[in-house]
């Protein structure tokens, strides 16, 4: 049965800032969230912007922030990246050395009344992660490598969102299922279709010459 799906519109195919920003007052009208994709050059390979530009995003936009860090070793940063503005503040499973330290960042983000995210790689098992989708507000399935805007969806990602559908229904929980990577009018649908509550845009409503309505039929279609 459809649901209400929720956009997010990606930063991630604009490499100039003011781009970025001119970007977030264009959409802010018709997109649910801005995905704001921080990146370090180390945990993946192209590097972006820190917490400064995300408080100056927030200055300069409406939406709420969705801000998904694909950093290393991410928990001293936490505190930065909250008082910019972020409104939902995503770690990924992947940057912890210490396992244990995920439910320390998710905690301490959640203690800050933001929305925790726990996020994880194609390669990443929706068994690896098991244990630790007790905890948080959202958990988002990449479903293209994260650290590159314009590839293509990944078909594993269909099951890994029922499987992980299923897991949330069985404990009874509640967090929401996000999904980024190489979303379109195809597949939105289908991830509507099998749970997905979140979905993120980058190249599909970015290069539409008509972003409202490429963010009108995203939601339509799923």
């Amino acid at each position: 049965m459809k649901k209400k799906v929720d956009i997010a519109l990606s930063t991630d195919p604009m490499k100039d800032l003011q781009e970025i920003i001119d970007y977030a007052k264009s959409v802010q009208n018709f997109a649910d969230l801005l995905h704001c994709d921080v990146m370090d050059g180390k945990f993946v390979k192209n590097k972006t912007y820190d917490y400064k530009f995300v408080k100056v995003i927030n200055a300069q936009t409406l939406l709420p922030l969705d801000v998904h860090l694909m950093t290393e070793e991410p928990l001293d940063r936490l505190e930065e990246y909250i008082k910019s503005g972020a409104n939902i503040l995503t770690v990924h499973y992947e940057a912890f050395k210490n396992k244990n330290q995920i439910l320390q960042a998710i905690s301490y983000i959640k203690s800050k009344g933001v929305l925790a995210g726990l996020s994880f790689k194609p390669s990443t098992t929706i068994n690896d992660i098991k244990s630790f989708l007790f905890y948080p507000d959202i958990v988002l399935l990449m479903s293209v490598e994260p650290g590159k805007s314009g590839q293509e969806f990944m078909d594993e990602t269909f099951e890994k969102v029922s499987q992980l559908n299923k897991f949330k229904k069985d404990n009874c929980l509640n967090f929401k299922i996000e999904i980024d990577g190489g979303i379109n009018d195809k597949n939105a649908p289908i991830l509507n279709e099998l749970g997905a509550d979140i979905l993120v845009s980058g190249s599909f409503v970015y290069k539409s010459p008509d972003r409202g309505k490429a963010v009108k039929l995203l939601k339509n279609k799923a």
